[in-house]
């Protein structure tokens, strides 16, 4: 491999790592501070009709938003420990198989998610008539495009830890108990 090319791949997962952090968290902050306000009006005898379809709206892109970021750190629910107990040879095939699966699906919610988008040409949110729905909506292609990036990008080191038959759920584990450890050394 071009050491170019292995040096320039961790530096566009960190800076990807960082936008969709930053994205996710403020996402996160936005709703908070909505859930918390009208919560404070409707205690106070004013009730907003906008915020329970605006936090619906926050909520899914969080969702979105935090799935691609769980993608580009491989942590979505997997089989490693079945993975890891296949034939080096086999393993590899499934791991093929499995990102081929997991592309094609979000290839097909992108595709889907444009087609929603042209359905919903002139529609507007019911609270708030001046947001158009595509906007809201926008997040399932941009989301799915996202997760398949974030795939691929995640790819090459999750493809050296499984061909060396290390587990990324047991590296976090262990890399775990050992921090825990040696915090708790001094009370053994």
């Amino acid at each position: 491999m071009d050491q170019s090319k292995s040096v320039a791949l961790p530096k566009v997962v960190a800076f990807l790592s960082g936008v969709l952090q930053w994205i996710t968290i403020f996402l996160m902050v936005l709703l908070t501070f909505i859930v918390s306000i009208s919560v404070i009006a409707r205690l106070m005898g004013q009730s907003f009709s906008w915020y329970d379809e605006l936090a619906a709206i926050l909520l899914a892109w969080i969702t979105y938003y935090g799935s691609a970021l769980a993608a580009l750190h491989r942590r979505h629910i997997g089989f490693d420990t079945v993975l890891l107990h296949i034939p080096v040879r086999f393993r590899m095939v499934a791991v093929l198989v499995g990102e081929a699966i997991v592309l094609m699906f979000f290839f097909l919610m992108a595709r889907a998610g444009l087609q929603v988008l042209e359905v919903l040409e002139g529609d507007s949110l019911i609270s708030l008539t001046w947001v158009p729905v595509q906007f809201t909506q926008s997040v399932i292609p941009i989301g799915a495009i996202l997760f398949m990036l974030c795939q691929v990008l995640s790819l090459p080191n999750y493809w050296k830890l499984t061909a060396s038959g290390i587990s990324l759920e047991h590296a976090e584990i262990e890399e775990e108990v050992e921090t825990e450890l040696e915090k708790n050394k001094d009370r053994i």
